[in-house]
């Protein structure tokens, strides 16, 4: 008999990427044959996103694309969209199956259901009641030496722009041990580096209950736990899995890193110095309409916090232009500050009038064509800070952990990058056979190219 076929596609953010490989294996599993996501597969499951209007969009274009590539296939629904648009979801005649949030798992028997029925199936709870988290789990990454491992979902910021809160609900995190049970299985498989990321993952271990039996080790005296279980805690204990090289952080939040996180950070020596460092904006007025819970003063002190532990740490961020009310002044603020604090990487959005959020309904929102020349100015702020940022490793050695072989300028290389997340170039050539994807390198650092990588030569380690 001949195996049904299944096409994936994903929208959206590294979460979404890690819980629609979850849901691969998953498919794989139960006999399905993971097919391009092209005309002629049986199904098709459309991870979504709703973080902007745009992503709605694109959300619903795929939908529809996926039931023309086939009329006959079953198309699925899946995810953050999914969640808050189910309901005219269910209407769409291309639409066979609605799958909200923390409901994934149960794709197999919506599948069974709607082939038994011939009705459509939704799948959805009320995601702002539940305390559960949906045990997700996978056995390899798709990136062979590097692994994204969700460990949290749900955010309780409510920032002003955005409507995740809505469609993940609250903070839920993934007990520790079921986190060291998954990365120990991917280290097996050959997996060396593990990005650990969540919705809001610094919120890590809030939801857990004072004393839970999974926290930790317990005091024999009392016969409670009392090894308080946050992010900390968690990579301490991926710091202790053999085969895992190194451990990165996913997006960080700015209010909840102390000087203990960050010194107990500092003495994991798997953990890389680069932190993903949420900024949007560098004016204090702005982030207040924004309801980050912040200044950027306060910001300041956290990067100066990370500056003191650890030796020359890639800070990476991201930072909104065009905010509703945001003035020629407040614009200026922003980027004084911006520049001030010479990020490794900025990564710049021009702000998306996402309906459903309050700012939304602000007042003053800004056209277009400013928050074009808005983000085209920090754009080319933040790509000279980057270049000179990197120059500065010139001459000094360093580990590169090679991933693939790509082309730039007309010559081939390995690609790969450093602890700090710096993206290094080793020349493929002859005197490469030694090179391998996977197998940590010790290389000499030559050069900048194009102002994003850094040449490199390998290196004789005695």
């Amino acid at each position: 008999m001949k195996k049904q076929t299944a096409a994936l596609h994903n929208l959206g953010c590294k979460v979404n990427a890690y819980e629609l490989e979850a849901v691969r294996q998953l498919l794989e599993g139960s006999g399905y044959e993971i097919v391009p996501f092209a005309p002629g597969a049986d199904l098709y499951v459309i991870n979504t996103c709703t973080v902007t209007s745009i992503a709605d969009k694109k959300s619903r274009q795929m939908l529809h694309k996926a039931k023309k590539m086939n009329p006959d296939a079953l198309v699925v629904a899946m995810g953050c969209y999914a969640q808050i648009n189910g309901d005219s979801l269910t209407k769409d005649p291309a639409i066979d199956i609605v799958i909200g949030n923390n409901k994934r798992m149960e794709l197999l028997q919506a599948i069974q259901a709607h082939q038994e029925s011939g009705e459509k199936q939704d799948a959805r709870i009320n995601i702002n009641q539940t305390k559960i988290y949906e045990p997700l789990e996978i056995t390899r990454s798709s990136e062979h030496t590097r692994a994204f491992i969700k460990v949290q979902d749900g955010c309780n910021q409510f920032c002003t722009y955005c409507m995740i809160p809505y469609a993940r609900g609250r903070v839920r995190s993934r007990r520790p041990e079921d986190v060291v049970r998954e990365v120990t299985k991917l280290a097996e498989n050959g997996t060396r580096e593990v990005v650990i990321t969540g919705i809001h993952v610094c919120s890590y271990g809030r939801d857990f209950e004072t004393g839970s039996a999974s926290a930790s080790a317990a005091d024999p005296g009392s016969g409670r736990n009392t090894q308080k279980t946050d992010l900390l805690y968690l990579l301490q204990q991926v710091n202790k899995i053999p085969g895992i090289d190194r451990i990165r952080l996913g997006s960080l939040e700015p209010t909840v890193m102390t000087e203990e996180t960050a010194a107990g950070m500092a003495r994991l020596e798997k953990l890389c110095p680069h932190f993903h460092l949420s900024l949007q904006s560098g004016c204090d007025a702005t982030l207040a309409r924004m309801n980050r819970g912040y200044t950027a003063a306060e910001y300041r002190g956290i990067v100066e916090l990370l500056r003191r532990q650890f030796d020359r740490p890639a800070i990476t961020t991201d930072v909104i232009v065009g905010f509703p009310g945001e003035t020629a002044e407040e614009f200026e603020e922003s980027r004084r500050f911006i520049e001030e604090i010479s990020f490794y990487e900025t990564h710049i959005f021009p702000y998306s009038r996402r309906e459903g959020t309050r700012a939304a309904a602000f007042p003053d929102q800004i056209p277009e064509p400013v928050k074009k020349e808005r983000a085209l100015v920090l754009r080319e702020l933040g790509d000279a800070k980057r270049a000179a940022w990197l120059q500065q490793f010139t001459g000094e050695t360093a580990e590169v952990l090679p991933e693939e072989k790509i082309r730039v300028q007309g010559k081939w290389y390995w690609r790969g990058h450093t602890p700090r997340y710096q993206e290094a170039l080793l020349p493929a050539d002859d005197d490469s056979a030694s090179i391998a994807a996977g197998v940590p390198v010790q290389v000499r650092i030559l050069d900048v190219l194009e102002k994003q990588y850094l040449l490199c030569e390998q290196i004789e380690v005695f």
